[in-house]
């Protein structure tokens, strides 16, 4: 197959880390805001002293205003500024200091961080920034311009919506990943994809099909877990006219029918080295294979499209090398600015499937789309989740909050908070009695699940009681809410 772009055994790395660093500074992301819901995404850079606040620039404002922009690679698109009524015109000062941020509230609108409010908070990348019914900030740290895109095309969809390909996120992260799909589709190569479970491996096989040279031919899917224990061979390259008995129709087999196309293979882990090694052949150069049965060669003009979460050096090496192209589909960790705007697409999706969720849930207004009304605290925890199983948990933990509040907002609920602390103390505690205390972030995540209850929060880490964790905050310098403020946002 042709290519524009040739991938000689490429394991892209943009998945491993929040990004890369080299010039990264602070940006504060819209995360949730209730006058002006849909500029959740845009961004703010921080390279020295700003001001934040409510409409043009004021000349007693002392340092240069925050200004926000809907940022993508190659693109800068600067926006109006701020118009929510709840926030004083100058609301917070920030100033980077190194690795931290110091913020001071200014403006009549409280400030909380981390549970508490607070007049002033130093804070890191991760922190959010809640003005209290107002908005929600993220504190991320980012390059001040994405790299450009060197084979995505051009982007036809609009901010922050879904993509041609199903994916949503502006997140540099998210950026790279779809500069990575796109590179590896028109390459000629078999593509191994990496990612956590819930990532969106799937979703990411799909893409390379659809931007590749063969997305006129339908996709060949299948699940390698599911292939029936002994007919694993049946399944991948068919069966001869009555083999194994009599009468048997002629069965192409997957091989076959993926001629010409794409054939994903997902959960390729858990195909056995000896299945694998059965492979091999078909996935060289000449793709040769042999349907059951029969005697005769046969040629398969395929790409395979492989995904798993498991380590890649588990496969079997042979096998491993046949995938000169690997792309590594980032976890939402790397990718937290984007979980607000995934959370919004899980909602809309789950009005259009059931319009009691739009009844209630949805807010609309003269000239502007509708838009779900969601508790900033049940965001703010969101951003603070240790997700294990990414965009299958959210959708899960957004029906949990739907199905469990009773308002008009999507809330943070006790049922949702007592999933959050669950499956946060799975994700961050051990059994061991002689694991270490927890760290720095697993408090911070602690705390945020728990939306700033502290004996909450301590229950989750298993500690004995919330003394103990007020000894860890003051110990990693967090805040200690007081308890007539704690979650209160």
């Amino acid at each position: 197959m042709a290519a524009s772009h040739t991938v000689e055994n490429v394991d892209f790395p943009w998945s491993q880390a929040k990004g890369r660093r080299e010039g990264a500074q602070f940006f504060l992301v819209i995360a949730w805001s209730l006058e002006e819901p849909g500029r959740i995404g845009e961004v703010a850079a921080l390279a020295g002293p700003v001001v934040l606040g409510r409409g043009e620039a004021q000349p007693d404002d002392g340092a240069p205003r925050a200004t926000f922009v809907r940022q993508r690679p190659g693109e800068h698109a600067a926006t109006a500024p701020l118009a929510g009524s709840r926030i004083s015109r100058a609301q917070l000062r920030l100033r980077p200091r190194g690795e931290e941020l110091e913020v001071t509230s200014v403006g009549r609108c409280p400030l909380v961080v981390r549970g508490a409010v607070v007049p002033s908070a130093t804070v890191r990348e991760g922190d959010t920034l809640v003005l209290r019914n107002a908005m929600v900030l993220l504190v991320v740290r980012r390059p001040q311009a994405m790299d450009p895109r060197l084979a995505y095309p051009a982007a036809d969809f609009p901010f922050g919506a879904v993509d041609p390909h199903g994916m949503v996120g502006e997140s540099p992260a998210a950026w790279r990943l779809r500069d990575d799909l796109a590179l590896a589709a028109r390459s000629a190569h078999h593509v191994l994809i990496i990612g956590e479970s819930g990532v969106g491996k799937e979703l990411a096989a799909r893409a390379i099909h659809a931007l590749s040279a063969r997305a006129a031919k339908t996709l060949v899917a299948r699940n390698a877990a599911t292939f029936p224990e002994g007919l694993v061979d049946a399944e991948l390259f068919g069966t001869a006219k009555s083999y194994p008995h009599a009468g048997s129709a002629e069965r192409p087999g997957l091989i076959g029918e993926a001629d010409g196309s794409t054939l994903l293979l997902d959960e390729i882990g858990e195909l056995p080295p000896h299945l694998q090694a059965h492979l091999l052949r078909v996935l060289d150069a000449g793709g040769e294979y042999q349907r059951l049965g029969e005697s005769r060669l046969r040629r398969a003009d395929l790409r395979l499209v492989a995904a798993t979460n498991r380590d890649p050096e588990a496969l079997k090496h042979d096998f491993l090398a046949r995938f000169a192209a690997r792309v590594r589909v980032p976890g939402l960790a790397a990718r937290a600015e984007d979980v607000p705007l995934l959370m919004r697409h899980v909602l809309d999706r789950t009005a259009e499937t059931t319009p009691t969720v739009r009844e209630r849930f949805f807010e609309s207004r003269p000239g502007k789309a509708a838009h779900a009304r969601v508790d900033p605290g049940l965001v703010d925890a969101l951003l603070h989740h240790p997700f294990t199983h990414h965009l299958r948990e959210i959708e899960r933990l957004l029906w949990l909050a739907v199905s469990t509040s009773r308002g008009d907002f999507v809330a943070l609920t006790p049922e949702v908070l007592a999933e959050l602390a669950r499956t946060t103390a799975t994700a961050t505690t051990s059994d061991d009695p002689a694991a270490p205390p927890p760290g720095e972030e697993q408090v911070r995540a602690a705390l945020a699940a728990a939306a700033g209850n502290v004996s909450r929060a301590a229950r989750q880490l298993g500690l004995k009681n919330r003394f103990a964790l007020y000894r860890l905050m003051k110990k990693h310098g967090l805040a200690v809410p007081r308890d007539d403020e704690a979650g209160d946002v």
